[in-house]
C-alpha cells in the first residue's frame, strides 16, 4: 500500500541547520502503467525509488526519455499515486510540470488571480509577488495577453512562476526553462539560489545537464531506480542546451505516454 503525507512545516526550525533538515522524504515508490490495449506489454516504470531532499538544497533529476522522472515528479506532489511505497512532504509545494496547466482563455494576470485566491493570497500579496516575477523573468508587457497568445518561452515563464506565487518550502520543477532564451535562462538560475538561499528545498528534472556546478547533488533515474551521479559520470556524458529548439530536453516521457491514459 502507498502512503503519501503532507505535513505543516514547524516554523520553530527555521534556525536549523539547512543541510540536516529533511523536507523530500521518498521510499521504495513504485509505479506501473497498465495498457489498455490487448496483447500490449504494461511498462513499469518505478521500481522502488528513493530520494530525500533537504531544506535549501537543489536537486537534479536526469534520465532517458520514459525513465519514469514527471511520474515521479507527479507522485511526489500528489498528483499521482504510487502503487506503493511512502512519500512524504514537509510544509508548503510548488509543482512546475512539464506541460503548464494553465487556462488558455484566462489573461496571465487573471491567471496569477486563480492561483494565488487558490493559495489563500491577498489580492495585494498577488500583485506585488505576480510584478515581481513578472519582471524577473521578463513578461511584464504581456500581463493583459490571453495564455493562448503566449509564445511557448513566455508561456513557460508563467509556469514556472506560478508554481512560485505563494513562496513554497519545496519546489518541484519538470523541465523548468525549456524555451527560455539565454537572459532568462540566466535569470532562473539566479531565482533558484536565492530561493535555495532562504531554505526553499528544490527538485528539478532535466533530460541533459550542461551545468554541475548548479546542483548539489545529481541522481539518475534509471531501471526504476535513482542513484547518485557522480562528476566522473558526468565528464563521459553528452551535454546539450535544454533552450536549444531542437533538443531532446523537453520530450515527453515516450514509454509512460504510449499507456498512460490519464496522467
Amino acid at each position: 500500500m502507498s502512503n503519501i503525507e503532507n505535513r505543516v512545516r514547524d516554523d520553530a526550525t527555521d534556525g536549523a541547520d539547512l543541510g540536516d533538515e529533511l523536507v523530500v522524504r521518498g521510499r521504495n515508490v513504485t509505479k506501473t502503467y497498465d495498457s489498455p490495449l490487448p496483447f500490449t506489454r504494461s511498462v513499469e516504470v518505478l521500481r522502488g525509488a528513493d530520494l530525500d531532499v533537504r531544506r535549501g538544497e537543489i536537486v537534479g533529476i536526469v534520465g532517458e526519455n520514459g525513465s519514469g522522472k514527471s511520474t515521479l515528479m507527479k507522485i511526489l506532489v500528489g498528483a499521482l499515486d504510487p502503487d506503493d511505497g511512502d512519500v512524504a512532504v514537509d510544509g508548503t509545494a510548488g509543482w512546475c510540470p512539464q506541460d503548464p496547466l494553465l487556462y488558455d482563455r484566462l489573461t496571465v494576470a487573471e491567471t496569477f488571480r486563480l492561483f494565488g485566491t487558490a493559495y489563500g493570497m491577498t489580492d495585494g500579496e498577488i500583485r506585488d509577488a505576480r510584478d515581481r516575477l513578472a519582471d524577473r523573468l521578463g513578461f511584464e508587457e504581456f500581463l493583459d495577453y490571453r495564455i493562448d497568445q503566449l509564445s511557448g518561452g513566455n508561456r513557460q515563464k508563467v509556469n514556472l512562476s506560478v508554481a512560485i506565487l505563494a513562496d513554497p518550502d519545496v519546489l518541484f520543477l519538470d523541465e523548468p526553462y525549456t524555451g527560455f532564451d539565454w537572459q532568462t535562462y540566466l535569470a532562473f538560475w539566479e531565482l533558484t539560489e536565492e530561493l535555495t538561499d532562504r531554505g526553499v528545498a528544490i527538485a528539478v528534472i532535466s533530460h541533459f545537464v550542461s551545468e554541475r556546478e548548479r546542483f548539489d547533488r545529481i541522481l539518475e533515474l534509471e531501471g526504476g531506480r535513482l542513484t547518485d551521479v557522480t562528476d566522473a559520470d558526468l565528464a563521459d556524458r553528452p551535454t546539450e542546451d535544454p533552450r536549444d529548439p531542437g533538443s531532446t530536453a523537453g520530450d515527453p516521457e515516450s514509454a509512460a505516454r504510449e499507456v498512460e491514459t490519464d496522467a
